[in-house]
């Protein structure tokens, strides 16, 4: 069966199509019109139940992949996807869905392996984040895809600048790299104090190819 096509302005999250099957199937159930109401689609029973079958077999599916994989230990693909997928903007629970793994294995691969991490709310964004150890260094080159601390993104390193004394740490420009509307990579320079940038050199033993964050 072709798979439904989704239009802009329908809501066709798996949050809002699970609700809409908790609704026809409730006692005092919803109508058909009703529930095409909710998703935001055309009033179109056909299509309708293939949003709802093609919802049902992709759980299906994932709950069997997942079944699985259970117990079973990280494969080198599963490391090396997790950690590249999450310094690229992925959150854990996307990428533990593209895995069919659960969000806590894939957040003890990102803290076996030493990757720094994202805060959780906007309130702890103001802050720096902490480093893990394996990417702590005084040190950094110009060229050298780093992790910031202060803006939680990865950076290239352009050059050590000179800082002031009251600063116990070396300073670097570093051009801190983001995703544009357009999924294409932009960014911004900024000044950097050296505790609060990180290594990522030690990630590419797990297979990731740094050049592509």
């Amino acid at each position: 069966m072709p798979r439904v096509k989704k239009r802009d302005y329908e809501n066709l999250t798996n949050t809002n199509i699970e609700k809409v099957i908790g609704l026809l199937s409730q006692e005092k159930a919803i109508t058909k019109k009703e529930a095409c109401e909710i998703l935001n689609i055309s009033y179109n029973t056909t299509r309708l139940n293939k949003i709802i079958t093609e919802f049902q077999d992709h759980k299906e599916y994932v709950a069997k992949r997942k079944a699985t994989n259970k117990g079973k230990k990280a494969q080198a693909y599963e490391i090396t996807e997790a950690i590249t997928n999450y310094l690229q903007g992925e959150s854990i629970s996307e990428i533990a869905a593209g895995l069919y793994r659960s969000a806590g294995f894939v957040r003890s691969i990102l803290d076996k392996v030493g990757v720094p991490q994202r805060p959780a709310s906007q309130e702890e964004r103001v802050h720096p984040s902490i480093i893990p150890d394996n990417c702590v260094a005084d040190t950094f080159n110009a060229g050298e895809k780093v992790w910031s601390a202060k803006y939680h993104a990865p950076a290239i390193v352009d050059a050590e600048v000179e800082v002031k004394n009251k600063y116990e740490s070396k300073g670097y420009r570093v051009y801190i790299l983001e995703n544009t509307e357009n999924d294409t990579v932009g960014g911004y320079y900024a000044f950097v104090l050296a505790c609060e940038l990180g290594k990522l050199s030690h990630l590419e033993e797990y297979g990731v190819n740094l050049n592509k964050i």
